[in-house]
């Protein structure tokens, strides 16, 4: 189909609330979503252990990213019965799902870092909209 007023321009899709894009965008929304993904893609790590790669992310955040990912099925939470409590997260094999999509798109993340850097000083130029260094403080 394409539009009658460019008609060398095809129409987009229509992006429906239940489409597979629109679901995707609402599972990877929150900040700390992907990277956990990734930090994990390594293995098996504790609470603190996450934390520390991933500068910026405050405990609270971190925990909620945790338990929205557990809740849904991407990550393993394994208690351990120890003085200090241990808990140690891991992919779900649904979690290990995510990995390659999102290696892709941190692969193009680092080949296109000069875009990331115009896009970051556009945005430190127009003071109504946040810089990256904003959104991680976040």
């Amino acid at each position: 189909m394409t539009d009658p007023i460019a008609p060398n321009l095809a129409i987009p899709r229509i992006v429906r609330e239940d489409c597979p894009p629109r679901r995707i965008h609402v599972l990877m929304a929150p900040k700390w979503t992907s990277m956990v993904i990734y930090i994990l893609s390594f293995g098996t790590l504790r609470t603190g252990q996450l934390q520390r790669c991933m500068p910026g992310v405050s405990k609270k955040m971190l925990t909620q990213s945790l338990r929205e990912l557990e809740r849904d099925g991407l990550i393993a939470r394994k208690v351990f019965q120890v003085v200090p409590p241990m808990v140690e997260y891991s992919l779900t094999t649904n979690g290990q799902r995510f990995v390659e999509p999102l290696l892709a798109l941190y692969d193009w993340a680092e080949a296109n870092a000069d875009l990331l850097d115009e896009i970051d000083q556009l945005r430190a130029a127009d003071s109504s909209l946040p810089s990256a260094d904003e959104l991680d403080a976040g």
